[in-house]
């Protein structure tokens, strides 16, 4: 059962000093399993949706250890809000726990997407599913702006981090900076500034410990690295050869299958390639994807890309499951279980490319968690992390700006400005800001919104 919390953090500082029971890996098991179904928002709405349930609501880790994760998770190639899952289950509850943690922040979204696929290819345009995308669209960019807000808050505790974050969004709005070099160069920043002003990019900015703002956690500041997640060089080295064991398999049974240019063996050949190029979020990679899936291997349409970054947007789970969505409808035209089963082909291409996607992201986590941990709280390592996450802040921004653009004029500034859109759009911002309204109450209420709009043409 959840311990009921207090109203403010200061009747929760002075009530709750110490930290909460153990948590069993029966009710660890629970929570990333609701997570895996509310995770919407793109990887700045998930990540906020993990810090208020294990920070603040459950105190199950403490603020600056659970920063310390993201900024190493940040740094990795692949989905950090699905990493950091891993991360945190893994540090709870060893190996198991990371496992469970990270593949239940996917699966529910591999299944959503497996049936939204299939309706997609066997129905084609639905109103009432258009409808629905419709009214999410505008919910989904308040929830990225909103999101933005609540870790810039907390990342932004000084002039100079509100600088780096500033230097980041220019950087990428106006410049079209890759996202590896804003890493390279915020981290370049932390690094000597540590060495000038150590007080500046020190986790928490200098102003206090965040954990008296929420009381004490389970994981706490001072909670020593538990001896499962120590480093040792043969752990490193066991983990290493399971992940490339596994891997191995995967493709010698696709090969197998069907040989070594078979539709399957050269998804799962591609779509490790796009795991270890997706520096900075879906959006990053996905020219890359477009390029291989639509132009290279003609596994789906240009329409039909697009499409499924509908359905990945409006989905709970990283964004970069767009990927299950190429690899569904590749599976179903290219007829890989046979012309009789194109669902089953569907299906099992989708599962193929998820494996492949997200495989590196365990291996990063379980390989290289024990050498993050032995750094939290030295600030030589701390303070070009706390650099990134602070230009991390300006990207989400973007992406923030990103989606308001394509909501607001979908056929770009020369065309119309969707003004039921943008009234969404501010209703949902209210409601997140001022009303503190949940995620899936917004998004039910936007998709009831796009819905009547899309059906009733005299309110559009």
């Amino acid at each position: 059962m959840d311990t009921p919390l207090p109203d403010s953090p200061d009747t929760f500082a002075t009530t709750a000093p110490t930290p909460p029971p153990s948590v069993s890996s029966a009710e660890a098991f629970r929570f990333w399993l609701k997570l895996g179904f509310i995770s919407f928002g793109g990887p700045a709405g998930q990540i906020a949706i993990m810090h208020t349930e294990l920070v603040e609501r459950r105190r199950w880790i403490s603020e600056k250890r659970f920063l310390h994760a993201l900024n190493y998770c940040m740094l990795l190639p692949g989905p950090e809000a699905q990493q950091l899952a891993t991360y945190i289950g893994w540090l709870m509850h060893r190996t198991w726990g990371g496992l469970v943690a990270g593949a239940l922040f996917v699966l529910p979204s591999l299944f959503i997407l497996i049936a939204l696929s299939w309706v997609y290819m066997a129905y084609g345009n639905v109103p009432v599913v258009a409808g629905i995308f419709y009214g999410i669209k505008p919910a989904v960019t308040a929830l990225v702006l909103h999101a933005a807000h609540r870790i810039g808050t907390r990342a932004l505790k000084n002039r100079w981090m509100w600088g780096i974050a500033a230097a980041a969004f220019v950087a990428i709005f106006a410049f079209d900076t890759p996202f590896p070099a804003i890493v390279i160069g915020a981290g370049l920043i932390g690094h000597f500034g540590a060495r000038w002003a150590p007080g500046v990019f020190a986790l928490g900015g200098g102003h206090g410990n965040a954990s008296t703002a929420y009381g004490a956690a389970l994981i706490d500041d001072a909670t020593p690295t538990p001896p499962h997640a120590r480093f040792s060089r043969g752990r490193l080295a066991k983990v290493l050869s399971v992940g490339l064991l596994l891997w191995v398999l995967g493709m010698g049974s696709l090969v197998a299958m069907q040989g070594l240019h078979g539709t399957l063996a050269q998804m799962g050949a591609f779509f490790t390639k796009a795991a270890l190029l997706t520096f900075g979020g879906a959006y990053a990679v996905l020219p890359y994807v477009y390029q291989g899936a639509v132009e290279q291997h003609h596994w789906l349409s240009g329409t039909q890309m697009i499409d499924g970054l509908a359905l990945g947007e409006t989905t709970p789970g990283p964004l970069i499951m767009v990927v299950a969505f190429v690899g569904f409808v590749g599976g179903w035209l290219q007829q890989v279980a046979g012309a009789g089963a194109p669902f089953l082909g569907g299906a099992l291409a989708a599962t193929v490319v998820t494996f492949f996607t997200f495989l590196p992201s365990f291996v990063f986590i379980l390989a290289g968690g024990p050498l993050i941990e032995a750094t939290h709280g030295k600030l030589g390592f701390t303070a070009p992390l706390s650099a990134i996450t602070a230009a991390v802040v300006g990207v989400i921004l973007n992406l923030a700006l990103f989606f308001a653009y394509h909501v607001l004029w979908p056929k770009g500034f020369g065309g119309h400005f969707d003004a039921v859109s943008a009234a969404t759009a501010v209703a949902a911002a209210v409601a997140l800001f001022r009303f503190k309204v949940g995620v899936l109450p917004l998004l039910g209420g936007c998709a009831a919104i796009g819905l009547l709009v899309t059906l009733v043409p005299a309110v559009h």
